[in-house]
């Protein structure tokens, strides 16, 4: 029994041409198509000649199929789509979809377009090369989907400083699955994503937990995507809109040199800030009560005629839905030879005196307590050593005197002419009686 021998490929073009010359006119062509297609299988020699390149093209868009051969020998060339269907032989398009184009056609390449391509349209299509043997050569096109959507979802639309709240970013429908990144205005962030798959197609949602800070009101917070469908930025963004108690500042506004003094006026404004904006702003004096001439107008305070018995510390309050906050003015009135300026200026002190302190005005409250103590020690030190002075100087009069005095004289009777005596005993030897009465007349001086 004898092996079957397979065609080669010219036998097959010498078979089809026969059939052709004995077909009707209709089937002609049809026959032809299935005889070189049932050629195409058989497999390829060594002499592969026929080249062709794998295509990506996004959804939309046009993909560009070329069959090339490197040493043409005028042999037939035909492109099939991934169901085997004849798309273009030679020339000619079969396949009635007007999508196909023919853009070249020679005896060394069959170069054609799609246009509007669609996800259907991935896979592989085939370029057929009529030779002996017949030839067969593929390529892949891979077609990509940008996100239909991109939608962010933030959990609140209103946060409150310090909490903490989740938002969410969804890319639909695209291929292949979407990065998505986290940025809140310049400040990258990580996100976790979770992916969906459907169709072919996937569905990627990434979720954010932000802790808000009053800084944080009013900035963007951006979802943006990286794609190889997408050129640029492909993003959306939504604003925060974060409450925070107030933040509260005193200002003076008189006198201009900071230097209170007797007899001054001194008016301070007190500025708050928050959100939402708070409404009412009291002045109170701290352990004591607000002076009977000061004058309160909304947030100014006004003090005429200063006078000792104003110094103390005046408080700021203001408050809102979210919490409260103060600021402290610590006044000292000097005297009105007063020249140094003092350092007296607001400390902003929060509710909860565990949370940390505005360090601005922290650092001002103690300029302005530090200015004070050193103003009171220069006036302590300058009375001690006053007292020291005065002392010294009563001290060195008192030596003075002691040592300016003389030794006294006798003035008695009987020491008449005994003031050229040597010492006591001699004068009351010569005085006047002579020595009977020395022992009981005798007189000293200490």
């Amino acid at each position: 029994m004898e092996s079957a021998v397979l065609p080669s490929g010219s036998q097959c073009a010498a078979a089809a041409a026969v059939a052709a010359a004995v077909a009707p006119p209709g089937l002609r062509l049809r026959f032809l198509l299935l005889l070189f297609s049932a050629a195409a299988l058989i497999p390829t020699g060594d002499g592969q000649n026929l080249f062709t390149k794998d295509v990506t093209v996004i959804e939309g868009e046009v993909a560009t199929i070329s069959c090339q051969v490197n040493k043409s020998d005028d042999s037939v060339i035909q492109l099939l789509n991934p169901n085997r269907q004849t798309i273009y032989f030679r020339d000619f398009r079969p396949l009635k979809d007007s999508r196909f184009q023919l853009l070249n056609f020679s005896s060394s390449e069959l170069k054609v377009s799609l246009t509007n391509v669609s996800i259907s349209d991935e896979g592989r299509y085939f370029c057929q090369l009529y030779t002996d043997p017949p030839q067969e050569s593929y390529t892949t096109i891979t077609v990509l989907v940008p996100p239909r959507n991109l939608i962010i979802d933030i959990q609140k639309d209103t946060a409150v400083e310090g909490e903490e709240i989740e938002v969410n970013c969804t890319a639909m429908a695209s291929k292949p699955a979407t990065t998505i990144r986290w940025f809140k205005g310049n400040k990258e962030l990580k996100g976790k994503s979770e992916v969906e798959e459907w169709s072919d197609m996937y569905t990627v949602t990434s979720q954010l937990m932000l802790k808000v800070h009053k800084e944080d009101d009013g900035v963007p917070l951006i979802c943006q995507v990286e794609h190889p469908a997408v050129t640029g930025n492909m993003q959306t963004q939504r604003y925060l809109e974060v409450q925070y108690k107030p933040q509260v500042h005193i200002q003076m506004t008189y006198p201009l040199q900071g230097l209170t003094r007797e007899g001054d006026a001194l008016e301070l404004t007190c500025e708050a800030i928050g959100k939402p904006q708070p409404v009412v702003v009291t002045w109170v004096r701290v352990d004591d009560e607000m002076p009977q001439h000061a004058v309160l107008s909304g947030p100014n305070l006004f003090i005429n005629n200063l006078n000792k018995t104003d110094n103390g510390t005046y408080r700021c309050e203001a408050s809102n839905i979210v919490g409260k906050a103060h600021s402290d003015y610590l006044l000292y009135v000097y005297d009105t030879t007063a020249t140094t300026e003092p350092a007296v200026h607001g400390l902003t002190q929060l509710p909860n005196s565990a949370e940390e302190l505005d360090s601005e005005d922290l650092s001002d409250s103690r300029a302005g307590e530090e200015g004070s103590i050193r103003a009171v020690d220069h006036a302590v030190i300058g009375g001690v050593v006053a007292v020291v002075v005065f002392a010294m100087l009563c001290l060195l009069i008192i030596l003075g005197r002691y040592f300016a005095r003389h030794k006294g004289t006798y003035f008695t009777h009987e020491a008449k002419g005994a003031d050229d005596a040597a010492d006591a005993d001699t004068a009351i030897i010569n005085a006047e009686g002579g020595q009977n009465n020395s022992e009981e007349k005798k007189e000293y001086f200490i």
